[in-house]
């Protein structure tokens, strides 16, 4: 009976200090981040002012996005949308509520895709007919590729439409993991100055995008940050 139990508690201390691991490179990879950063990619923001961007892709969604949109209206945040295309039609009502309550769209495409993995035909196919799509709703300066990778030729491929490409700097795994645990204390024990902090919408398994948003927001709002889209991040 007791070696269940030692099991338990070795996988327990395993994830512990995996998640000690996660942390401390964390902290030293947003460092490097902030070095990366240009003018053509955008992974974090040096700034002395505590506020930070919290960017949530993948929607919309019929009934996920208003649940967080809820929940960002209740603390009074605005937060960047980086929205899959094919996913706009039938939710074009929730897309004008992204706008009405002052959140910021980005363009992530067509379909939730690994963008790298798209010929250069596929990928400006995607990229104009996204833009289409979402530039009805509001205009849109940010792109953030599938998956987070990215290359040469997409940068150049985003350019005449005047996007900057955004990956981030605070992924807490929130697509692959099923902890939330994991995922909230992963941002609270990560977050700067010039965080720019990635969740995910988009389909019914991500419900703990709600969940996460609602443990989180009100600890971050009470240790003075404050939270901007993009564009206001970048220009504060």
């Amino acid at each position: 009976m007791k070696r269940p139990y030692l099991w338990l508690t070795t996988a327990a201390f395993g994830t512990a200090l995996a998640a000690v691991g996660f942390f401390f490179k964390s902290r030293v990879f947003s460092r490097t981040l902030a070095r990366r950063t240009s003018d053509e990619v955008l992974f974090h923001v040096v700034t002395r002012e505590k506020l930070i961007a919290l960017t949530i892709d993948d929607g919309p969604h019929p009934t996920l996005t208003n649940e967080i949109l809820d929940v960002l209206a209740q603390y009074g945040v605005r937060v960047t949308f980086f929205i899959i295309g094919g996913r706009v039609a039938g939710n074009e009502t929730v897309m004008r509520r992204m706008v009405a309550e002052g959140h910021e769209l980005g363009n992530h495409l067509m379909t939730d895709l690994p963008s790298v993995s798209l010929t250069a035909a596929e990928f400006a196919r995607q990229l104009a007919k996204t833009h289409e799509l979402v530039s009805e709703f509001a205009p849109v300066r940010w792109f953030r590729p599938g998956s987070g990778w990215y290359n040469q030729r997409m940068l150049e491929q985003i350019r005449p439409y005047g996007y900057r490409c955004v990956v981030g700097s605070l992924y807490p795994y929130d697509a692959q993991v099923s902890s939330v645990e994991f995922v909230v204390n992963y941002v609270l024990g990560n977050v700067q100055r010039g965080s720019i902090i990635i969740l995910h919408d988009g389909t019914d398994e991500r419900q703990k995008t709600v969940v996460v948003l609602r443990r989180v927001l009100p600890v971050l709002l009470g240790r003075g940050y404050r939270f901007g889209t993009l564009s206001e991040l970048v220009g504060g």
